[in-house]
C-alpha cells in the first residue's frame, strides 16, 4: 500500500484534498475506511463513501457522527443488518444537539432517519435504538408510542424509562397489555404515580405487582397496598418484597406477620418505627411459631444443606430440578439454580419475578440444565399462560442461540 494510505483513524492533521481524491480514486478499501471513520472527512466524501463503499466502509460511515443528514437517511435503508445497527446506536446521541425548530431541515430528516429505523424489520436494530433513546424527551412521542408495542426486548426499555409516556399513556399501556412484560417493565419506572401503581394492581398479575412492591420509588396507596395484602397470604412471591416496603401502616405489618415465614417475620421486628401494639403482636407471632415448630428458624439452612447433598450424591440433575418444580418446591429450585449457576440467590428470584420466560430458560442453560427443567419452572413455578411459555426446539433443544441466552442474562448482570 502506498504510504500516504496508511492513515490512522485518530490521525490529527486534516488531509489535503489532493490526498482525499487520491484515495477515492484508488478505491483502496483499507484507506477508505479510515477515511470513512475520520470526524474531519467533509460530508460530500462521507455521502461519497456511504452510496459507493463496501460494507466496511459503509459502517464506519453509519458509526461516524460527522456524517451529514442525508447520508444518514440513506444508510437507514442499506441492506446490511450491521449498518443499520451502528446507525441506530448513533441517532439517539445525535438528537439532543439538533436544532428545535419542526421545520429545520436538518431535524426534518434526522427525525425521519429515526422513524425508518423505529420500523425497521430487524428486532436487533429497534432494540439498539430503544435503547438509545429510552431516556430522552426531544423523540417525538409516536417514535415512542411505537416503539412502546413493539416485542419485548424493544418495548421494554421504552416503557420503563420513557419520560414521554404519560401516566394516561401508561395507564391504557396496562389496561390493554397483551403480555407480562409490559406491565413488569412499567411496574419498574422511577417515581411511579400512584394511579398507574393502582392500574397495576388492579391487573392482579403476580410477577407485577412483584416489581411495582420492588420498587422503591413507587408510590403506593396504603389502600392499595391494603388491596395487596388482602391476596397476599397465597401468593408467596409477594411476600419479601411487602416486607421491604418502608412505607406499610402498622396494620398492614400485622397483617403480613400471620402469613409469612419466621425469617420475613424476623426481619418485619426489626424495623424502625413501630408501636408498641404492633410490636407485641410481631413477638406473639414469633413465639407462636417456634412453639409450632422450632425448626422453622433453620429453614434456609436447611435447604442449603438439601442441595449441597444432592449434588454430593449426584442427584442434582434436569429431573430432579423438574420434579421439585411440579411439587411447588420454590425454595429449594431457587437455592438449586443458586448454586449450580453460582449466582446468589437473590438474582434468582429477581429472574423468576420478572415473569419472562426467556430469562428463565437463559438462567436454566447458565446452570448446565436442560429444557425439561426449563420448561417444568415457567409451568409450575412461574405459572405462565399457556401462549407465554417457551417450549424445546425439536423436543430437547434450547430455542434461543446462545448469544441471545447470554444478552438475557446481562440483563440480570449474570456472567455468561
Amino acid at each position: 500500500m502506498p504510504s500516504w494510505t496508511r492513515l490512522p483513524s485518530d490521525q490529527k492533521r486534516p488531509l489535503s484534498r489532493e490526498i482525499i481524491l487520491r484515495i477515492l480514486e484508488s478505491r483502496d478499501p483499507e484507506a477508505a475506511r479510515v477515511l470513512a471513520a475520520r470526524p474531519d472527512s467533509a460530508p460530500e466524501v462521507l455521502y461519497f463513501l456511504a452510496e459507493e463503499g463496501d460494507l466496511a466502509i459503509r459502517r464506519a460511515v453509519a458509526a461516524n457522527p460527522s456524517t451529514p443528514t442525508h447520508a444518514n437517511r440513506l444508510l437507514a435503508d442499506d441492506g446490511d443488518d450491521e449498518v443499520r445497527a451502528e446507525l441506530a446506536r448513533k441517532i439517539g446521541r445525535l438528537l439532543p444537539g439538533l436544532p428545535t425548530e419542526a421545520r429545520d431541515k436538518l431535524r426534518a430528516m434526522t427525525i425521519d432517519t429515526l422513524e425508518v429505523l423505529a420500523r425497521d424489520q430487524l428486532p436487533r436494530v429497534r432494540q439498539i435504538l430503544a435503547e438509545e433513546i429510552k431516556s430522552l424527551d426531544c423523540v417525538p412521542k409516536k417514535v415512542i408510542q411505537h416503539l412502546a408495542r413493539d416485542v419485548e426486548t424493544v418495548a421494554a426499555p421504552i416503557l420503563e424509562y420513557s419520560p414521554l409516556l404519560s401516566d394516561a399513556d401508561l395507564i391504557d399501556l396496562i389496561t390493554s397489555a397483551q403480555a407480562r412484560y409490559v406491565l413488569v417493565a412499567i411496574a419498574k419506572r422511577k417515581d411511579l404515580r400512584s394511579n398507574v401503581a393502582d392500574a397495576i394492581v388492579a391487573v392482579q398479575d403476580i410477577p407485577s405487582v412483584a416489581a411495582l412492591l420492588e420498587n422503591a420509588t413507587a408510590d403506593i396507596r396504603q389502600r392499595t397496598l391494603e388491596k395487596v395484602v388482602d391476596h397476599a397470604e397465597r401468593i408467596r412471591e409477594w411476600h419479601q418484597p411487602l416486607v421491604q416496603r418502608p412505607d406499610l401502616s402498622q396494620r398492614a405489618i400485622r397483617r403480613i406477620a400471620e402469613f409469612v415465614s419466621a425469617a420475613l417475620l424476623e426481619r418485619l421486628a426489626l424495623r424502625n418505627g413501630l408501636d408498641e401494639k404492633t410490636r407485641q403482636h410481631l413477638k406473639a407471632r414469633m413465639r407462636s411459631r417456634l412453639e409450632e415448630n422450632p425448626a422453622l428458624m433453620g429453614g434456609e439452612r436447611g435447604i442449603a444443606e438439601e442441595v449441597a447433598g444432592l449434588e454430593r450424591d449426584g442427584k442434582l440433575d434436569d429431573a430432579f430440578i423438574a420434579r421439585a418444580a411440579e411439587a411447588g418446591r420454590r425454595e429449594l429450585v431457587v437455592a438449586a439454580l443458586a448454586h449450580l449457576a453460582h449466582v446468589s440467590q437473590d438474582v434468582v428470584t429477581r429472574i423468576f419475578q420478572s415473569g419472562s420466560a426467556k430469562p428463565v430458560v437463559a438462567l436454566v442453560w447458565r446452570a448446565g440444565l436442560g429444557m425439561r427443567a426449563a420448561f417444568r419452572i415457567q409451568s409450575a413455578i412461574l405459572k405462565l399462560p399457556a401462549r407465554e411459555l417457551l417450549p424445546a426446539r425439536d423436543g430437547v433443544r434450547f430455542p434461543m442461540s446462545e448469544e441471545e441466552m447470554r444478552w438475557h442474562l446481562d440483563y440480570f448482570e449474570v456472567p455468561a
